[in-house]
């Protein structure tokens, strides 16, 4: 998969990723369209489909809601890539079928705007702006099969 890069902080949680007045919907395209908002207006509006979200530590910190990791999915982003995620970010996107990857190097050299392409099953991503790979531990395939079948329940 290959994408552009938006790029976010640190502790980037989930009152920010689906602000709690959006929570009345379970609908993707709903929650897509307020995914970002509070941190960036403009997400909803400039991402595209495939393109990646990077960050810096701790991301999706906060509540528990599973609509955070769905808003993320339903706006396009293929994957999320960061130096760190918090626990429960990190399992409701696998179940949901998102691939998130932690990787502090490549999230530390991402600028806003890059082009990376990601390799999952071989643990690789590349960034195209500085011709530089960086090396991830590969999904195991049952996570794999999961992210195939977009998520754990269609």
């Amino acid at each position: 998969m290959t994408g552009i890069v938006h790029l976010y902080g640190d502790n980037v949680d989930t009152d920010v990723i689906i602000p709690a007045r959006y929570l009345n919907s379970s609908k993707a395209d709903e929650l897509a369209a307020h995914c970002m908002e509070d941190i960036d207006k403009d997400f909803a509006a400039r991402v595209r489909k495939g393109d990646m979200i990077v960050a810096g530590e701790n991301f999706g910190c906060g509540s528990s809601r599973e609509h955070a990791p769905l808003a993320v999915k339903a706006s396009g982003v293929a994957c999320v890539i960061a130096k760190s995620f918090a626990r429960i970010f990190f399992r409701n996107a696998i179940n949901i079928g998102l691939p998130i990857l932690e990787c502090p190097d490549a999230a530390t050299d991402a600028l806003n705007g890059d082009r990376l392409t990601v390799d999952l099953e071989q643990g690789k991503i590349v960034n195209t702006r500085l011709q530089k790979e960086y090396g991830v531990p590969p999904f195991p395939a049952e996570i794999r099969a999961i992210i195939a079948r977009g998520g754990l329940l269609r």
